[in-house]
């Protein structure tokens, strides 16, 4: 398994404050204070981590429930892997991530969107950004 990024858990807790606001701007909403204790949690012990399986379960629920509304692969239909590149140019996954993406669990994939994400270097951030709009796959209503 793998970390959950504390980028990961603030984008969860966004999402949250947008999609439940507080109604009297005190009370937080479950998901939203489960979210919130982890992350005040890790702010203070100075982690920038949280392994995923050891997340408590209703902050595992509501990055979940976020986590769905993300894409889940970045692939732009162009893949160089199939062509023997090491790296996709398209997408910037090696040739086992491509491979393995549909097993590996949503720790996994957040770590490798960080990494592409911060190297910018396939094309699906430069020269075919037009491909990649982020859309969001439906949450379930019942993922929440």
């Amino acid at each position: 398994m793998a970390d959950i990024h504390i980028t990961d858990i603030e984008n969860a807790i966004n999402w949250w404050r947008q999609r439940s606001p507080s109604p009297d701007g005190v009370e937080l909403g479950a998901p939203l204070r489960a979210l919130a204790e982890v992350y005040a949690r890790m702010s203070y012990f100075r982690q920038t981590a949280h392994d995923e399986t050891t997340l408590p379960p209703p902050a595992r629920e509501a990055w979940l429930a976020w986590y769905d509304s993300t894409p889940d692969a970045p692939c732009i239909a162009i893949c160089s892997t199939a062509q023997g590149d090491a790296v996709c140019k398209g997408c910037g996954r090696s040739f086992e991530e491509v491979r393995h993406w549909p097993a590996m669990s949503p720790g996994e994939k957040r770590v490798i969107w960080r990494r592409i994400i911060a190297e910018g270097s396939a094309w699906r951030f430069n020269r075919y950004a037009d491909r990649a709009p982020e859309r969001r796959r439906p949450a379930s209503d019942s993922a929440a």
